[in-house]
């Protein structure tokens, strides 16, 4: 095998060589971004950690003890905030975007991205609503099973089925979703904070 075919090679060419250092940690801003529209993006990351660490511990220590414990009861509520935060953050951070066309200047796949990582977050949600264990993720459940049968996907995924949907929102979907928004602040970085429309010109 050639150098030039090795996929290590080509992964390298596309990720690393292609970053300076201060792109990747830059020390300075343009001034436009001491606007509050750009806070947005950065206060859905830090709500998505809050997310990640609380339910770590959620996890390490199973549903009878956020059911039982007040410490339990805690950082459930903790985590129940971090979520409605991560999603006010987020569609803030989605519109203001979207009105200052945000794919200018090659960012077409940073949009794509910060798309895609939106609507992982919804099903990571229902995921979560579906494993409360009280009235309304019954509720859910019940009600997403009917839908999910109609299309003919409820061989796939059975929402009444706790231990699967658990799994899926625990192991599965937030390691999808820290992947994209790894990949969605990568691409920023590599092209980039779009500025205003009235700023002139994407670059």
């Amino acid at each position: 095998m050639t150098k030039s075919k090795m996929w290590t090679v080509r992964v390298r060419e596309a990720t690393v060589e292609k970053f300076e250092p201060t792109d990747i940690l830059p020390d300075h801003q343009p001034a436009y971004v001491t606007s509050w529209i750009y806070v947005a993006g950065v206060a859905t990351i830090a709500a998505f950690v809050s997310l990640f660490i609380t339910g770590l511990v959620l996890t390490l220590e199973g549903p009878a003890w956020w059911h039982n414990s007040s410490v339990g009861h805690y950082f459930n509520s903790v985590h129940l905030w971090s979520v409605e935060l991560f999603f006010v953050f987020m569609v803030v951070h989605l519109w203001g975007k979207f009105w200052m066309a945000a794919w200018r200047g090659k960012r077409m796949m940073t949009w794509i991205t910060g798309v895609v990582c939106f609507l992982a977050s919804i099903i990571t949600g229902f995921t979560g609503y579906l494993i409360q264990g009280n009235f309304d993720s019954q509720w859910i459940a019940t009600q997403a099973k009917d839908g999910f049968n109609a299309m003919g996907i409820g061989a796939y995924f059975n929402p009444l089925n706790t231990g699967q949907a658990m799994l899926i929102h625990v192991a599965l979907l937030p390691l999808v979703l820290g992947g994209l928004i790894g990949w969605h602040v990568i691409l920023v970085r590599r092209h980039g904070v779009v500025p205003p429309i009235e700023a002139g010109g994407a670059e």
